[in-house]
């Protein structure tokens, strides 16, 4: 096993199939990184989710990451980070942007379930409102695996 830098490209085509990654914002020197579930299109990665932690802190310090895996094997595996910016889909200036996420979104099976069912769950209120952003992607890096 040999472990390779990714192109640019390559990492982006990683991102567009992907659909589960972890989120890492910061908030006065402290890390948070949470699973999500998202979309990728062209530099802007799309999710769903409910008022957290999460969103309470990336609106303090708007610079987030990104980082997906694809994993075949133990020893046959490619992993992604992308940098950016978080960016709220908030209602009304962002009303063509919020249809956008939610069509690339709805590709994915139950894409709203994590976001809005654990928060359902938890709170026992059925209206929970969604919320919808964006991260602006800077930067990509990545690694992969092959067998050479």
């Amino acid at each position: 096993m040999v472990i390779h830098e990714m192109s640019e490209k390559e990492c982006r085509e990683v991102l567009t199939r992907g659909s589960i990654g972890r989120i890492g914002c910061s908030l006065d020197n402290q890390p948070y990184v949470v699973p999500i579930h998202f979309a990728y299109e062209q530099d802007y990665v799309y999710v769903l989710s409910t008022l957290g932690q999460k969103i309470k802190w990336m609106r303090k310090n708007p610079k987030v990451c990104l980082q997906v895996d694809e994993i075949t094997s133990p020893s046959q595996w490619a992993s992604v980070v992308a940098n950016g910016t978080y960016e709220e889909l908030v209602e009304p200036q962002f009303s063509d942007e919020r249809a956008h996420a939610r069509t690339l979104l709805q590709k994915q099976h139950q894409w709203w379930l994590n976001a809005l069912g654990e928060r359902q769950t938890r709170s026992n209120d059925a209206l929970i409102e969604p919320l919808f952003f964006r991260i602006r992607t800077d930067s990509v890096s990545g690694l992969r695996t092959t067998t050479d």
